[in-house]
C-alpha cells in the first residue's frame, strides 16, 4: 500500500441486531483486513453505549486474535483512567502470552463516558490528572521494571508491549513526544487540533528505548462504495445512526424523527466529526487518503469504515485497499 493502512472498529451494534452479531462482523473485518493487508485492527473502550460493543475491550480482542493469524491487534484505546496500571499490564500480558508480537495498547486521558457512568465504574473523577504517571508505571510492569516495590504484572513482566498514546489534544501529543511513544491522534471523531498536536509532538520528540523518532498515526473515516452516488447514501444512513446516538440515547427513532434531530443541530455536531472523511468510489477514497496523509503529516493512517450494514463496512474496507496498493 501507498501508505501503511490500519482499521479501527469500534464493534458498532447495527440496527435490530445484538451484540453477538457485533462480534461475528467484528471477526469478519479483521479476517478481512488480514487477508488485504492491513496493518492492525484497533478496538476503542466505551461504556453505556447502546451502538458500542467494544467495552471489554481486552476480552474482545482475545476473540478476534483466535480467528485471525497475524495482523496487529490492540486498543485504540483503553482508556487508562479506569482502571489500574496493573490490571491493565495483566490483561495485555495476557494477550501477548496467548498471541507473541502481535499486540498493541493504546492508551486514552478521557474517562469514555459520561458522569453517571464514572460513577458506575467506581472512579475517581480527578484519576485522569494522574494520566502520565500511570503510563508510566504501567510500561514499568511490562518492560519488567516495577515501580511498585514487590510488585510485578503476571502475566506481562518484561513483555515490552508496544504502547501508543491516544489523543485529541496538544496535552497528548506532548505527553508522547516527552516519553518517546508513537502519537495516534482522534481525528476520525474530534478534528479541531489535528495539526498543531501532530507539529508539537514531531518538534518536541525525545527518543526512546521503544522509538527512536516519530511516528503517527491519523484517524480518517472512510465510506468507500462502488458508487459515488452508493457512498453518499451510506453516509447519510451513518450520520442518522450518529444523531440518535448523541442526542437520542434510550429512545426509538424512524429515519424522519433521526432527519428531524439533525435539522435542529445534531447535523453541525456530526458533521464537525466527520471533518476528515472519505467518501466516494474507490480511487476518489484512494486520492483523498493521499491528500489527508500529507495534511496530517502522518506515518500511518487507521480507518474507521462506515456503513450501515456489514456489508458496506467489509465493502468499503475492500475497496480502499485495493485502491491503495
Amino acid at each position: 500500500m501507498r501508505v501503511p493502512l490500519s482499521v479501527l472498529d469500534l464493534a458498532p451494534i447495527l440496527r435490530g441486531q445484538t451484540a453477538s452479531s457485533s462480534f461475528a462482523a467484528s471477526v469478519a473485518l479483521a479476517q478481512r483486513a488480514e487477508e488485504l493487508g492491513y496493518l492492525r485492527v484497533w478496538y476503542a473502550e466505551h461504556h453505556n453505549m447502546p451502538s458500542i460493543a467494544s467495552s471489554a475491550t481486552s476480552v474482545l480482542i482475545a476473540h478476534i486474535g483466535a480467528k485471525t493469524s497475524a495482523i496487529r491487534l490492540g486498543a485504540g484505546g483503553v482508556m487508562l483512567p479506569n482502571h489500574s496500571p496493573l490490571v491493565i499490564a495483566e490483561q495485555f500480558g495476557t494477550l501477548d502470552a496467548m498471541y507473541p508480537g502481535r499486540i498493541d495498547l493504546g492508551l486514552g486521558r478521557a474517562p469514555g463516558s459520561d458522569q453517571n457512568t464514572t460513577y458506575a465504574l467506581r472512579r475517581d473523577p480527578g484519576s485522569a490528572e494522574s494520566f502520565p504517571q500511570d503510563v508510566l508505571e504501567l510500561q514499568a510492569y511490562l518492560t519488567g521494571n516495577s515501580r511498585v516495590p514487590g510488585v510485578e504484572a503476571v502475566p506481562g513482566k518484561a513483555s515490552n508491549v508496544p504502547l501508543y498514546v491516544l489523543g485529541s489534544s496538544l496535552f497528548g501529543a506532548q505527553l508522547a513526544a516527552a516519553l518517546g511513544l508513537p502519537y495516534a491522534f482522534a481525528s476520525h471523531f474530534a478534528p479541531q487540533a489535528l495539526e498543531s498536536a501532530v507539529s508539537l509532538y514531531r518538534r518536541e520528540f525525545k527518543p526512546s528505548a521503544q522509538l527512536d523518532a516519530p511516528y503517527v498515526i491519523a484517524g480518517v473515516n472512510v465510506l468507500a462504495a462502488d458508487t459515488r452516488s452508493r457512498a453518499l447514501e451510506n453516509l447519510e444512513a451513518v450520520r442518522r445512526t450518529m444523531a440518535v446516538g448523541l442526542f437520542g440515547r434510550g429512545r426509538t427513532f424512524t429515519d424522519a424523527d433521526a432527519d428531524q434531530l439533525l435539522r435542529q443541530g445534531a447535523g453541525v455536531h456530526v458533521d464537525r466529526m466527520f471533518t476528515y472523511a472519505a467518501v466516494g468510489s474507490a480511487l476518489e477514497v484512494a486520492d483523498y487518503l493521499e491528500g489527508f496523509r500529507k495534511q496530517a503529516d502522518a506515518d500511518e493512517l487507521i480507518t474507521a469504515h462506515q456503513a450501515p450494514t456489514t456489508e458496506g463496512r467489509l465493502r468499503s474496507l475492500t475497496l480502499t485497499a485495493e485502491a491503495m496498493q
